[in-house]
């Protein structure tokens, strides 16, 4: 088992926090407003769409801010490590577990969207996202790992 200081698992505690808004941001940014594949609700009705898309948005800004401001207290406090490597392998894991709840909760178990509905496979889209997110978590493990072997 790898063991953090306090002030490199602060860090850690940080990244995952920013990696659960950053991928909620590209989420929303990609699949949401650019390509238009899909809505936080699926409905006929495109005012619910745009208020629950909404709704999305001002959950994962307020994961980025939080982490902002937990590495703004950490610092400020000396209790912030300062290895990249932990930073990022937070960063990673917390995109990760993104993907594989919101996922599994929104696509699978309430099945209030798909990642494409449209598509003419729409599972292969729905599955191929949880993928992403257990491939993130496990670049993320991987880079953490690498921080303590150079420890």
């Amino acid at each position: 088992m790898i063991r953090l200081t306090k002030e490199d698992k602060n860090l850690y505690i940080a990244g995952f926090i920013l990696g659960l808004g950053i991928l909620g941001a590209i989420d929303g940014i990609v699949f949401h407003q650019l390509l238009q594949w899909h809505h936080m609700i699926l409905s006929p009705d495109i005012k619910l769409e745009i208020f629950t898309d909404g709704l999305f948005t001002a959950a994962f800004s307020a994961l980025m801010v939080w982490g902002a401001l937990k590495i703004f207290r950490d610092a400020r406090n000396h209790e912030l490590g300062y290895s990249w490597k932990v930073f990022v392998s937070g960063t990673l894991i917390g995109g990760g577990v993104f993907n594989l709840v919101e996922g599994i909760i929104d696509h699978h178990i309430l099945q209030v969207h798909r990642v494409r509905p449209m598509a003419d496979n729409p599972l292969l889209y729905d599955l191929a996202f949880l993928a992403s997110g257990i491939v993130l978590i496990l670049i993320g493990l991987w880079i953490k790992k690498l921080d303590k072997k150079a420890a």
